[in-house]
């Protein structure tokens, strides 16, 4: 089959090479960017007087139909035109004749497949928005039955001090926060229209550059030709930003695999969310929460990909930059998948918050309150906790736990020590004293739910 740029050459690759070459394989996931790109282009170009209106009007159609059987799934796409762009322009040539060679005048591949990225990216970012929105607010809707259920916190995987269970929902509710924040951010580098860069160097053409960005629905154009051909800085944000939020996801999905464990009990997660053993009956194994976590490396891999691509391609244009797109497309699906199946599985889980509390009551997280409470008794800080912490290993030794000892041995510590001292030393009472700004305090977790139900505009 002749090459719709095969003017200068005698001869073509063999099936092997030409397959090698291609991309149609992954980037007909840019066709209806692609139409869209050239209805707008046309119509730049006639109202520019570069084509006439009935050329523009047989291009239109044309390029519809075209769309109707790429929706109807009835297009058969060619490897031997090696790319969407070609593929959509031989069509065009089938249905439309030798006009639709008119519809490449002052473009080139370089920035249509720009122009086709940018389109895709600007919408899937703001349809991952939308999940990231979601995932927040079941996380507050969560967090918010949960205000005073107790659990340990933790440092080190150690039990360290007692906290809400909706101060730990909400900690990754800030974090999704976060990569909202960068999302949006990124939209404004995502919204800059490269069509009418050309090759490299622009056109001679008396084209109309700030049209095709309004038709298309750009904020911004390249000032800067070769810069708009061949920037993917758009796409390493992307990368970046997603690989952020799989960090995220990958974090909870470590402690809800944790929690749902019979060591700890805290959760269970819904059968929906879980899978059996072929060989043992007694078996619920977290699979999604794994399947997420795992599929954070890929994620990772693809940013290290396209980082390790653009390093050494000089100005402007390079084939390099056809390995742009797979890495993208798999990336915006494993994010809007993960991003749907955390939402299900935080909505759905079961929370024991029997087997939270009691956890609280069978350790040493009490210990800063007891140190704490010696300072309130004129014992310096650092002495409060070396005398906690030999009480600790103490009570290690006879098996038992701060609270449960005698008064007497407390008061041979200071004189002025009362029955005071176990009711600091319930969990309950150690969560509610931490009432300073963002702490785990009931009193601060209510506040921070309704600022986090505001940001969400979610009512009560």
């Amino acid at each position: 089959m002749k090459k719709l740029w095969g003017g200068r050459f005698q001869s073509q690759g063999n099936a092997a090479t030409n397959a090698f070459g291609a991309s149609i394989s992954f980037d007909y996931k840019l066709a209806e960017e692609d139409i869209k790109g050239s209805i707008a282009h046309v119509t730049m170009l006639a109202t520019c007087g570069i084509v006439s209106e009935s050329e523009k009007e047989d291009i239109i159609a044309g390029l519809q139909r075209i769309e109707e059987k790429i929706k109807a799934q009835t297009f058969e796409f060619s490897l031997a035109q090696e790319d969407i762009h070609l593929n959509i322009e031989q069509a065009l040539h089938e249905e439309i004749g030798p006009v639709a060679g008119k519809l490449h005048t002052a473009r080139s591949r370089n920035d249509q497949v720009a122009t086709d990225m940018h389109l895709y990216l600007k919408k899937e970012v703001l349809a991952i928005i939308d999940k990231l929105v979601h995932l927040q607010t079941t996380l507050v809707k969560k967090a918010d039955k949960h205000v005073d259920t107790l659990m340990p916190g933790y440092t080190h995987l150690q039990h360290a001090q007692p906290i809400s269970f909706a101060h730990h929902l909400l900690a990754y509710y800030n974090m999704f926060k976060r990569d909202y924040e960068r999302l949006q951010e990124s939209i404004k580098r995502i919204d800059i229209s490269p069509l009418g860069c050309a090759a490299l160097a622009g056109t001679t053409f008396p084209i109309d550059r700030e049209l095709t960005a309004d038709l298309l629905g750009f904020s911004h154009l390249y000032s800067n030709s070769m810069d708009g051909v061949s920037d993917r800085d758009f796409i390493v944000e992307f990368l970046s930003n997603s690989s952020l939020i799989m960090v995220h996801l990958s974090r909870l999905c470590e402690e809800l695999i944790l929690w749902s464990s019979f060591e700890y009990q805290f959760i269970e997660m819904d059968d929906a969310y879980a899978t059996g053993s072929s060989i043992m009956p007694q078996k619920k194994n977290p699979d999604y929460a794994e399947l997420i976590r795992g599929k954070s490396g890929r994620v990772f891999g693809h940013l290290f990909g396209l980082l390790t691509v653009l390093k050494g391609t000089p100005l402007a244009y390079n084939k390099d930059l056809q390995e742009d797109k797979e890495g993208m497309f798999d990336t915006v699906q494993t994010i809007s998948m993960s991003l749907e199946i955390m939402a299900g599985m935080i909505e759905t889980m079961t929370v024991k918050k029997d087997k939270m509390a009691q956890s609280t009551e069978t350790d040493f997280s009490n210990a800063t309150e007891l140190a704490d409470y010696l300072v309130t008794k004129g014992i310096p800080f650092r002495e409060a906790h070396e005398i906690v912490g030999k009480l600790v290993y103490d009570c290690l030794q006879k098996e038992i736990f701060l609270q449960d000892i005698p008064l007497s041995a407390y008061q041979e510590i200071a004189e002025t020590i009362d029955n005071s001292v176990y009711n600091v030393l319930e969990a309950r009472t150690a969560m509610n004293r931490r009432n300073s700004f963002g702490g785990t305090g009931s009193e601060q977790v209510r506040k921070a739910v309704q600022v986090a139900k505001k940001d969400l505009r979610l009512e009560d």
